[in-house]
């Protein structure tokens, strides 16, 4: 089981605040939603946690298992895996060749990768659209391949942001019940949305309002 702490994390741009300092534990094996309307500094958070934002706007510190992280290289060498808001997936590229190319890599052997690559696109029921280019996927098929990348690199940490936004309901509870399996794997999972309804599908909530954070419930 992963555990990503937070102490003191705090984002600034420019001298106006984001998210206020706040403190942040999510054991191995959990769910935490993050939400908030537009703008409450939800995205801001995940990618702190991700220490994907320049140095100077952040503040405080961020662990993954007692281990610091001090950049985004560390985070991703201690497993933190960020999926962004608009996904961040090569639109030149086929759906497949998104969930291989990071797992090639990071060195994963081409015959493992592929399989992993089979395994992770039929888990978010896309088995069928591997050849497909980006450009051809709806805005919620995106997002579930965006997840199954994700998936497939076996996060410790799994940070998603907006996740589940562009899906109908019968996706999103198939994405909600991935995002659970992850967890019971061990990770860590972080969902940044605004849906009540996946919120409430999480184990504790962590709801941010112009970047003040309030618990709405905790583990």
């Amino acid at each position: 089981m992963s555990e990503l702490r937070a102490s003191g994390l705090g984002v600034a741009y420019d001298g106006t605040v984001a998210v206020h300092p706040l403190d942040l534990h999510v054991p191995g094996g959990r769910m935490l939603s993050v939400t908030g309307p537009s703008g409450a500094g939800k995205s801001s958070l995940l990618w702190a946690l991700a220490r994907a934002l320049r140095p100077a706007e952040v503040s405080g510190g961020v662990s993954v298992d007692g281990v610091v992280l001090g950049d985004r290289d560390s985070a991703a060498r201690a497993g933190v895996v960020l999926v962004p808001q608009r996904n961040g997936l090569g639109s030149t590229l086929s759906a497949e060749e998104n969930v291989l190319v990071p797992l090639l890599a990071l060195g994963v052997p081409a015959h493992e990768a592929q399989e992993r690559v089979e395994v992770s696109l039929a888990r978010v029921g896309l088995g069928e659209f591997g050849r497909h280019l980006v450009d051809q996927l709806s805005g919620g098929q995106q997002q579930r391949v965006a997840l199954a990348r994700a998936f497939a690199l076996r996060p410790r940490v799994l940070l998603a942001d907006e996740s589940t936004s562009d899906l109908d309901a019968a996706n999103r509870g198939l994405m909600l019940a991935a995002l659970r399996e992850e967890a019971a794997r061990g990770a860590a999972v972080v969902l940044a949305t605004h849906d009540p309804e996946a919120a409430a599908e999480t184990d504790a909530t962590l709801a941010l309002d112009e970047g003040v954070a309030t618990w709405v419930g905790a583990f």
